[in-house]
């Protein structure tokens, strides 16, 4: 009897600790997704009368202009994805492997500093900067480079800018955990035996560090496509994005059983995306996560 009292008070604190996970995970993600699960299916057959099918489903395959924003804008979402990586590669590196001590502390803070901002006041920054009569284009007509105002806003690039720097964080810390635990001696044993740089970037340093680079892909992939005020504020209707199209069902049009419906699409789609780039890399989830 005296060993089942500390089994049952361990079992019993290890519920406690769970507990509140359980919690968030039932209440703010399996419930909500459920719900919009079965709102998706409804069919509205007459004056508030409704049934069950997939007639939501077909409207949405039925009709090229949704469809075809979905792949627009997963297509966009890997662009920023390769670009998010490109620039974060190089400071994660050198926070990771260059710097030391303060330095690195403090270059790690400067990269979490515009996560102290909310989303609506960066995207707010960059329409100061990038519209017509912003501080880039009087920049370049006091340079004399253009003869009038210049409008950066309300286009794809402007979107893509802004959405690289809003998620670069979140490629940047997976790639600093990984790479900070990778041994300096696998670099000078490939540089020793005749490696040049490219080399042993290609051979050591870039299967060292994938799951990092995974998990860190998967974050900024699913962030971006997710992702509704950026593009909002700073593509409007010259780049429209699939969020802006579920913002419109539900609120614009009230109808929020294709709303539910375009909402289950992207999550489908993106996740089958992270799942097939996942089997071509390798990787699990479990184990990106889990080194990263």
């Amino acid at each position: 009897m005296t060993g089942a009292a500390p089994r049952d008070a361990r079992r019993l604190t290890l519920i406690l600790l769970f507990m509140p996970f359980a919690l968030w995970m039932l209440l703010l993600i399996l419930l909500p997704h459920l719900g919009v699960a079965f709102l998706s299916l409804r069919e509205k057959t007459g004056p508030r009368q409704y049934g069950f099918g997939f007639g939501n489903y077909w409207k949405f395959f039925s009709e090229p202009i949704y469809w075809t924003l979905l792949l627009r804008t997963a297509a966009t979402s890997l662009l920023v994805t390769a670009l998010t990586l490109v620039a974060a590669f190089p400071v994660a590196w050198y926070i990771a492997k260059i710097a030391a001590g303060r330095s690195k502390a403090a270059l790690f803070l400067l990269c979490l500093l515009p996560l102290w901002v909310s989303d609506l006041v960066r995207a707010f920054g960059w329409v100061v900067l990038l519209r017509e009569t912003g501080l880039l284009s009087r920049a370049l007509q006091g340079l004399g480079l253009v003869s009038g105002p210049v409008e950066f806003l309300y286009n794809d690039a402007a979107v893509v800018l802004g959405l690289v720097y809003t998620v670069i964080l979140f490629m940047v810390v997976p790639l600093v955990s990984t790479l900070d635990g990778m041994d300096d001696s696998l670099i000078e044993a490939a540089r020793n035996l005749g490696g040049t740089r490219l080399t042993v970037f290609r051979r050591v340093v870039l299967p060292y560090a994938m799951p990092g680079v995974v998990s860190g892909s998967i974050l900024v992939f699913m962030l971006t496509a997710g992702s509704y005020l950026t593009p909002a504020l700073l593509g409007g209707k010259n780049a429209m994005w699939f969020t802006e199209a579920i913002y419109q069902q539900f609120v614009t049009r009230y109808n929020w059983e294709m709303g539910s419906t375009f909402g289950i699409l992207l999550l489908a789609f993106t996740s089958g995306i992270v799942w097939l780039a996942l089997r071509l890399t390798g990787q699990t989830l479990a184990g990106t996560m889990g080194r990263a």
